[in-house]
């Protein structure tokens, strides 16, 4: 574990067990025996207070009788002291102290500095009131719009159309729509959905539909339409939609469905399953529900205010739920390129590094399905009790239920940290004849779920290209579709060689009981 100039460093490990990029480098080879005795007393000490004071001054922060002022003067103290404690953490403190103390420190100040960081910028940005009650990161939240409002923008100057449940802003795409601005005007503030499919009139691509996606601004008010909440949650018109043809298990029929505010009084009373104006975890934690009809529930997808947050905690530890595609990157990047680096510059040959890298790389995409088939769908081995139910909702069974939230999309740091591990363990036990082939191997791992990540998040929430476009549909089909086949996020290689891929007929059973 020494570098080429005789340093050490404690990248990704320490001794302890602890797999985080520590970026510590000794100049003295003599302090790597400290690694394996007693953690230090003042290591520990530091570390503990700087656990303590980020619990502390977060539940400060988020105390819900805080002013917006208030807030923000925490806010505008406590940031750069979380950077000062992570930069004692990654840069002044030698490994000598626990795995746990490690561990701690840095996902409370990671996690509450990407909180903090968002909600700052939002309130600095739009003016707007920080949530007192369940603090929600900011994103951009849709508002829902009566008939009456959308019929009311019905010229050039403000041209609504809608598509189903979806409300479009037209008015920046008069000028260019290739059939002149006039035939959009005609069906202003009205649906377009039969005169997109009417080629006599004028002949629409799929380009024509994913422009109408970078115009939409908000979705039809549940109650004024007259609406009433399927089985999924769903907001499904009343007698068209009684009739229209839904996968059994999910209660859906396409991927817009995924996208259609839940009316949550509607849903509560109709399932008694979890109300989502509440925290849920403990509604989860005390609800005595069956693993049968947990399952059941949580595969029939619901869609919060517009693609908001529902709360999980409801308190100074919502934050630490939610985590912003960038995080991902920004995080992890830095110490997958360093320890590339490392392991590149261990081994002394290009072509070799390369091969470990790559093969650590390949690695990744087994692993992403393995376990997404066998942990994140462990179903059928599912404890039957409010322990493995709990778990299994924060695990993966909150991104079914929800899979629209963009915050709760991205493995947490936290999450990520604990099963990595193992998996750092695995490759040193592996590639035991050689330190630098094991962390190359890791690096090239971890960038594969970096991808893995972004992919995923891309796939919910963006327009993508061709091949994409192919991928966004197969995986949205695993949400509303058919959640027991389909387990391939960035590719459906695996899905072929084990036979789980997705072949979704069309839908057939009338809206499911």
């Amino acid at each position: 574990m020494f570098l080429p100039d005789g340093c050490y460093s404690s990248f990704l490990v320490n001794d302890s067990g602890f797999c985080i990029c520590n970026l510590s480098l000794i100049t003295h080879p003599s302090s790597v025996q400290s690694t394996c005795g007693k953690p230090k007393r003042k290591a520990v000490l530091c570390k503990s207070a700087v656990v303590t004071g980020a619990v502390f001054w977060s539940h400060r922060l988020y105390d819900g009788s805080r002013s917006e002022r208030t807030r923000l003067d925490i806010i505008s103290k406590l940031t750069p002291l979380l950077f000062v404690a992570i930069y004692f953490h990654i840069f002044a403190v030698p490994p000598e102290s626990s795995g746990f103390l490690n561990l701690a420190t840095l996902l409370l100040t990671v996690g509450l500095v990407d909180s903090i960081f968002l909600e700052s910028v939002s309130a600095a940005r739009s003016g707007i009131s920080i949530s007192t009650k369940y603090p929600i990161m900011p994103g951009k939240i849709l508002p829902t719009f009566t008939p009456a409002e959308v019929e009311s923008h019905n010229h050039a100057k403000s041209c609504f159309v809608t598509l189903g449940s979806k409300v479009y802003d037209v008015t920046s795409f008069l000028n260019d729509h290739p059939g002149g601005g006039d035939l959009i005007l005609e069906y202003a503030g009205k649906d377009v959905k039969e005169i997109l499919r009417d080629e006599s009139s004028h002949n629409h691509s799929e380009a024509a539909y994913e422009i109408l996606e970078d115009l939409l601004v908000g979705f039809l008010d549940n109650k004024s339409t007259g609406k009433t909440a399927d089985t999924n949650g769903s907001a499904t018109e009343g007698s068209e939609e009684d009739s229209r043809p839904v996968y059994a298990s999910t209660g859906m029929s396409s991927e817009e469905d995924l996208s259609v505010e839940t009316d949550i009084v509607k849903d509560y009373q109709t399932f008694k399953f979890l109300d989502l104006n509440k925290p849920l975890l403990l509604q989860l934690w005390n609800s005595g529900f069956s693993k049968e009809f947990y399952l059941q529930q949580i595969h029939r997808p619901r869609h919060y205010k517009g693609g908001e947050s529902a709360p999980l905690f409801g308190n100074f530890l919502e934050p630490l739920s939610k985590t912003a595609w960038y995080v991902v990157p920004l995080l992890w990047l830095p110490p997958v390129t360093y320890g590339s680096f490392v392991g590149f510059a261990g081994l002394g040959n290009v072509p070799t590094a390369a091969s470990y890298w790559l093969f650590g790389l390949f690695l990744w995409t087994l692993i992403e399905y393995l376990m997404h088939r066998f942990l994140f769908h462990i179903d059928g081995y599912l404890p039957d009790n409010r322990v493995g139910i709990t778990l299994h909702f924060l695990l993966h069974g909150i991104h079914h239920y929800l899979p629209m939230d963009k915050y709760r999309l991205v493995m947490p740091p936290a999450l990520f940290v604990i099963l990595a591990t193992p998996f750092w363990k695995l490759a040193h036990t592996v590639f035991f004849y050689n330190w630098y082939a094991a962390v190359t191997v890791f690096c090239g791992g971890v960038f594969g779920y970096i991808c893995y990540d972004m992919t995923h998040y891309f796939l919910h929430h963006r327009n993508l290209p061709a091949y994409y476009k192919s991928l966004k549909k197969y995986h949205l089909e695993h949400h509303f579709a058919d959640y027991e086949n389909g387990f391939g996020v960035t590719s459906r290689f695996w899905d072929r060689v084990f036979g789980t891929e997705l072949k979704t007929p069309p839908p057939k059973g009338a809206k499911a009981q």
